[in-house]
């Protein structure tokens, strides 16, 4: 065990802690825009809209995240459709190719958390709201989505601490974040255990903070848990 080259590690794998934090930031904003259309979708009464949208689900979450990474880094580029058009400046970037997968990826999970926080509101409580003479509006701000948030929240944490560690995969098409920096260290020094060992402790106390503000943000929207006992 070489602590030298563990230590000297510490501060350029630190570096890559930015590029990590906008991605999963990105993706996690950028895909719960899209879960939630995607959501309404496979709760609407449209069986074509719901159709699409459970393709949708079925396909990114039942495939690799490794091979959608791929398959848009590597695959959208073959067609000359997608290099001719106005896109192509975005898809040619590592950067965005790697945001555009794991937004694509972790919509498709999350959709299916919202439409199951959605559906565990119990009618009785909706039908009460609308015989008080809520509208529909006010129905979901003051009744439907409290309670979606509740029980869905803490499976949306898994998400995210999930999305932290997918986002390593990003290194393969060459971002240096956490991980692909990581890999270029150990290509100059052969330190391999040293090395991914500091990376993992990174990763470690970045999923830690997340479960510290999940479990502040359970906290905060569930009446019960503040009551003193």
């Amino acid at each position: 065990m070489n602590l030298s080259v563990m230590w000297s590690a510490v501060p350029t794998l630190l570096a890559g802690v930015p590029v990590t934090l906008q991605l999963v930031g990105l993706a996690l904003l950028f895909g719960f825009v899209l879960a939630s259309g995607v959501a309404w979708m496979r709760l609407s009464a449209s069986r074509v809209l719901s159709a699409i949208a459970g393709a949708y689900v079925f396909v990114f979450r039942g495939t690799p995240l490794l091979v959608q990474i791929f398959l848009i880094y590597y695959g959208l580029g073959q067609f000359q459709a997608v290099r001719a058009s106005i896109f192509w400046e975005i898809l040619r970037e590592p950067y965005w190719c790697g945001i555009l997968a794991l937004t694509l990826n972790t919509a498709a999970y999350t959709s299916e958390m919202i439409r199951g926080g959605i559906q565990s509101v119990p009618h009785g409580q909706i039908e009460a709201a609308r015989a008080c003479g809520f509208s529909r509006f006010l129905v979901f701000r003051r009744i439907v989505a409290p309670i979606a948030v509740r029980q869905a929240l803490p499976a949306y944490g898994n998400e995210v601490i999930l999305m932290v560690k997918a986002s390593s995969l990003a290194s393969t098409i060459t971002l240096l974040e956490i991980t692909g920096i990581a890999r270029r260290i150990i290509s100059q020094t052969f330190a391999v255990f040293e090395v991914f060992i500091v990376a993992g402790a990174i990763y470690l106390l970045i999923n830690f903070l997340i479960t510290r503000l999940i479990r502040y943000a359970e906290w905060r929207v569930t009446p019960h848990l503040r009551r003193p006992a």
